[in-house]
């Protein structure tokens, strides 16, 4: 699961440096040659999804997400880690049902092309899928061997 996430980070940071010189080469040719790039707009639209898809994977394996804990912190452990289970149960049932929902939209819309460079609106919406499916993949780990997880919020209390 580590290189699941490994590789989604590093896929992410590449597409990243991709955008970031794809919008700096559309800021020089727009303003300092007046020649400008029509396609960049889409190509960024599409690189952001990918960027965010990807992030929540990583951010998911990392436990980066925004959180709000305040209320769990007063449970006793049993009840901490019962909350989380269904929390993660919840969680999984919901980006499934995203992953299978964005599915049937990449289908649907795979007719469907961008105005300038006709890419598939396939690729758009298979980020969607990707990163739902990533995401439940780590959350599912989390559960089933929690563990073998050195980010365990549990196994830090642990320790401490």
């Amino acid at each position: 699961m580590k290189h699941l996430a490994g590789l989604a980070s590093a896929l992410g940071a590449l597409l990243v440096a991709v955008l970031v010189t794809l919008t700096a080469a559309a800021v020089f040719m727009r303003y300092v040659m007046g020649a400008p790039i029509s396609w960049t707009e889409e190509v960024s639209a599409i690189l952001m999804i990918w960027i965010i898809m990807l992030g929540a994977i990583s951010c998911e394996w990392h436990r980066q997400h925004l959180t709000i804990d305040f209320a769990v912190a007063w449970l006793p452990r049993p009840g901490r880690r019962w909350l989380g289970i269904a929390v993660a149960q919840l969680s999984v049932a919901v980006l499934l049902t995203m992953a299978w929902l964005a599915w049937g939209l990449a289908q649907g819309a795979g007719f469907k092309r961008t105005q300038i460079l006709g890419v598939s609106w396939f690729w758009m919406n298979l980020a969607v899928v990707v990163g739902a499916l990533g995401a439940s993949a780590v959350t599912l780990w989390r559960m089933v061997l929690p563990a073998r997880d050195p980010l365990d919020p549990a196994r830090k209390d642990e320790r401490s």
